[in-house]
């Protein structure tokens, strides 16, 4: 993601920072994130439910009683369901998708994990996935997270992006490389 920060990036961020400081006074944040795990897969899931945040006619009353009976039907804990209720009021239900995503990347970091993202030009065996988590993870001395993608576009090779790191060693990026080299000479 780009370092731009944004009306949506920062007040996501904030309101995710709020989040997990609530959950931790309350010895919560586990129970927490794996709520927000849940309701993160109902949202990616449904598409009604989806239009139903981004829908800015809302009245506040109904998405108060919706938010009520998903916080009952899912067993959220009272900590999340009071946040929803909060950003519900400051009218800042529409951000829920990115507030929920950036607490989940918070916790993370807190326990020590870095995000990355592995996209392969073939199928990878889980034994190949784990020997490359293993060997990036005591290169960087600390825990790493894939997300691994296959990219067929890419011929051979893989892509390794942690943070702003990008290791590249697909055939396509050679390629690229040795036709940009040809037009500077």
């Amino acid at each position: 993601m780009s370092g731009i920060k944004t009306f949506s990036n920062e007040t996501s961020e904030r309101y995710a920072s709020a989040l997990f400081e609530l959950a931790s006074e309350n010895s919560e944040i586990e129970d927490v994130e794996q709520n927000i795990i849940l309701l993160l897969k109902t949202l990616n899931n449904n598409v009604d439910f989806k239009n139903f945040l981004k829908n800015p006619t809302n009245k506040l009353e109904i998405q108060s009683k919706v938010f009520s009976e998903i916080s009952k039907v899912m067993g959220l804990k009272k900590t999340l369901s009071n946040f929803l209720q909060l950003i519900i009021n400051k009218r800042r239900i529409y951000f829920l998708d990115k507030i929920l995503e950036k607490f989940i990347k918070l916790s993370s970091t807190k326990k020590g994990k870095i995000d990355a993202l592995l996209v392969s030009s073939k199928e990878l065996s889980q034994d190949e996935r784990k020997k490359i988590n293993e060997e990036i993870s005591n290169s960087i001395k600390s825990n790493v997270d894939f997300t691994y993608k296959i990219d067929k576009n890419l011929v051979s090779g893989i892509k390794i992006q942690v943070g702003s790191l990008l290791i590249d060693t697909s055939v396509s990026n050679r390629l690229k490389r040795i036709k940009q080299s040809m037009i500077e000479n």
